[in-house]
């Protein structure tokens, strides 16, 4: 007996020692260390603003790299998940989800696209459930099998094993995690894609603005090009919206912007507004068939309302204005701060409100995004040398401002 009391002494008051741990060494203890993180520790968010435990406040450029799409502490958004929290949060996929159904519909008539949709978990899952989709097409619409799929350099498509392979960066490719799937390749340039397409290719797989590599969109013409080029020739054009997608680029899809019609899309990040959620939506709607996909949490009640609130505040937003108001001024902000900062920028980059300054140095986006955080705004890094914008779709003008006033005490030094 008084073994067993000793034992429970020591974890009662092993337990009272760990809770004098600070956050950084709990994290560090208990958290496997695959990100580098930071450690503000952020316990509240009104907007686009941050506030740490001391109640210092950060502008917020970043969105949870895009994710919070209407800002933090929406307050129509934690209606619709308070409300839905109350009555169900999650049933299984067998059965019929009311809210999973209308936010497709949702999707669907936003799109303007004649597609149907699978909900999943991130972007990772969305894109592959569209690398399935075109597997399966692959082997059931032709003779010969057809399994292919090119993607660009510089792309990211996600971190599972075959989205990393689809990833066109080789430092992605580690022996670490090998051996990958086969059939995929990368090309430099949209005009490569042409020269690698053989007769086992089934589809292309692109992001109509590099995210994370640099923030660089293509051109409409060439896409268009390609676009109308993979249709004669019976191949298909996937378009990974990721990041891209949900108003981030100005319309609802960079499709649209671009005035294509893919035939398989996939959504993530900013769908949710901070609740997990992906989509893949296709043409293709009979390719798979029951059994042949599925995700236990995908489209569950709770993030299918969470998706409804976030579409219908920023379709309202984009039907009276104000999300084109929002991107321009934006814009110029940024276009100001490259005229007068040309020693550290070489150019501004991206579209809508996924933007960038490209750096003329490795080490000045090193010191950007140090100094930045030092001044209260939280700014992202893209590729080698680009500094990344992400702000909230909802961002107001007076936060624009603000950050972009830390964002020159930042830079002015340098």
């Amino acid at each position: 007996m008084s073994t067993i009391i000793t034992l429970r002494y020591n974890t009662i008051n092993n337990n009272t020692l760990e809770t004098k741990m600070t956050l950084e060494q709990q994290d560090k203890k208990y958290v496997l260390q695959t990100y580098a993180r930071d450690y503000t520790n952020f316990v509240k968010g009104v907007g686009s603003t941050l506030y740490d435990e001391n109640g210092r406040d950060y502008i917020d450029f970043a969105s949870g790299i895009g994710v919070n799409s209407v800002g933090h502490g929406n307050e129509k958004l934690a209606s619709a998940i308070c409300e839905q929290a109350k009555k169900i949060i999650h049933i299984s996929n067998l059965q019929v989800i009311e809210p999973q159904a209308k936010l497709a519909q949702k999707i669907v008539e936003l799109s303007g696209y004649d597609m149907g949709i699978f909900f999943a978990n991130s972007g990772a899952e969305a894109n592959e459930g569209a690398i399935k989709i075109a597997r399966k097409y692959g082997e059931t619409k032709f003779e010969s099998k057809k399994y292919k799929i090119i993607t660009l350099e510089h792309s990211f498509h996600g971190r599972t094993i075959t989205t990393v392979k689809a990833t066109g960066q080789e430092s992605f490719h580690t022996p670490n995690f090998s051996p990958y799937p086969a059939g995929f390749s990368y090309e430099k340039s949209i005009e490569d894609v042409y020269k690698a397409i053989d007769d086992e290719t089934i589809a292309v797989l692109i992001e109509l603005v590099q995210g994370e590599g640099g923030v660089q969109p293509f051109e409409k013409k060439e896409i268009q090009k390609l676009a109308a080029h993979l249709k004669a020739e019976g191949i298909l054009l996937i378009v990974d919206e990721v990041q891209t997608g949900v108003y981030r680029t100005g319309e609802f899809l960079a499709s649209n912007l671009y005035e294509i019609e893919p035939d398989i899309i996939t959504l993530a990040k900013g769908l949710g507004g901070g609740v997990p959620i992906g989509a893949v939506m296709t043409k293709h709607k009979e390719v798979l068939s029951a059994g042949e996909h599925g995700s236990t949490f995908g489209g569950n009640y709770l993030s299918s309302s969470a998706g409804l609130a976030v579409l219908d505040i920023l379709s309202t937003m984009y039907d009276s204005g104000s999300i084109d108001e929002t991107l321009v001024y934006f814009a110029e902000k940024l276009q100001d701060i490259l005229t007068r900062y040309g020693n550290l920028f070489e150019k501004e980059v991206g579209l809508g409100l996924m933007r960038g300054l490209r750096a003329k140095s490795a080490e000045v986006q090193s010191a950007v995004l140090k100094n930045s955080l030092k001044e209260g705004l939280i700014v992202l890094k893209a590729g080698k040398n680009t500094v990344r914008f992400l702000p909230s779709i909802t961002i107001s003008k007076n936060e624009i401002d603000e950050g972009f006033k830390r964002f020159e005490k930042a830079i002015s030094s340098l």
